[in-house]
């Protein structure tokens, strides 16, 4: 049976990981790890209830792979414990992510990047997830440059993130974003770097060419966090290097594994794919002020389909090609 330990299992994500596991009906041991204020706290799981123990050094002893969804700094203090101890690490957090021996997955599009791995796999960002899902589909006919705008919910934050919306819509104080954040849109997600660009834009601009192989592709990017608790949206154009018929672009999309294509008039929306593990695209339209560009609108759960249910996938991934390991 493999054992599996979920490392921030009290968290927003880390609940979802658990959801996400109990869905799959596998045989796996679940170790429950979170912080010391969390220790004690029974979690169901297939009819049982699973007791969350402390996070420490000596946790991952006898652990197959761990799921980590915790901070990046959480991660670099305890996922080297886990490799050592010959456990490996599927990482939430951005901690790993661009480093040259981290596999970076997204499992429709780069599985067989697995098998790079040294102890640690890591987990995108959630806009990156459901981005570069479509951008597979449109890679035949050369991807150029690509422009992205992003809705993102407040869920992203975790529960603090929540709460905080929450409040604001009591009426009261905004405690954890830099202004409130109910009935408005706040276009900062993460801190802001020296160009203007915040730490969210570069991870989805250079998590996109790690992804997809294609580092001179260029992408650049706006995020933007939005007044809803679930459901991430990103505004894509696409510039590719060869012509195409928008015909042909709408059945690549259609094809691709992971996505449910919406044709006009109908259009996808945060509310449709909220609790849907599918990434769904539409408002497909030729942009007439550049030479062979395209929109996409592109909307996913962040916590179903990003940050929790891409993480298990690419267990599912491991434990179904264990070539892939």
């Amino acid at each position: 049976m493999t054992k599996i330990a979920v490392v921030g299992a009290t968290g927003l994500v880390g609940e979802t990981m658990l959801n996400e596991l109990e869905k799959r009906q596998l045989e796996l041991d679940i170790t429950l790890l979170a912080s010391a204020s969390s220790v004690g706290k029974k979690m169901g799981f297939l009819g049982k209830d699973l007791i969350v123990k402390e996070l420490t050094p000596d946790s991952f002893r006898g652990i197959d792979v761990a799921l980590f969804a915790v901070e990046s700094d959480v991660s670099k203090k305890y996922a080297p414990h886990a490799k050592t101890a010959g456990c490996l690490v599927i990482d939430n957090s951005s901690a790993f992510r661009m480093e040259p021996n981290v596999p970076l997955i997204v499992p429709e599009v780069n599985p067989e990047d697995i098998k790079q791995h040294q102890g640690i796999i890591a987990n995108p960002n959630c806009s990156t997830i459901q981005s570069v899902v479509p951008l597979l589909a449109l890679k035949p006919f050369g991807l150029k440059r690509v422009i992205y705008t992003t809705y993102q919910s407040v869920s992203g934050s975790g529960k603090a993130g929540i709460e905080d919306l929450e409040r604001g819509q009591r009426g009261e104080p905004n405690l954890f974003y830099p202004l409130p954040i109910a009935n408005n849109v706040i276009p900062q997600i993460d801190s802001f770097l020296d160009d203007g660009y915040t730490g969210e834009e570069m991870k989805m601009i250079h998590e996109t060419k790690k992804i997809l192989h294609l580092p001179d592709l260029q992408v650049t990017a706006t995020t933007v966090r939005v007044p809803l608790q679930s459901g991430h949206s990103v505004a894509i154009i696409v510039q590719t290097e060869r012509p195409f018929e928008i015909s042909h672009v709408k059945q690549a999309l259609a094809a691709t594994p992971g996505l449910i294509f919406v044709d006009a008039p109908d259009f996808p929306t945060p509310l449709q794919a909220s609790g849907r593990e599918d990434i769904l695209v539409g408002r497909v339209r030729r942009d007439y002020s550049a030479e062979n560009s395209i929109h996409i609108w592109c909307v996913a759960d962040n916590i179903r389909k990003g940050a929790a249910g891409n993480a298990v996938q690419i267990l599912d991934t491991i434990l179904e090609h264990t070539d892939l390991v």
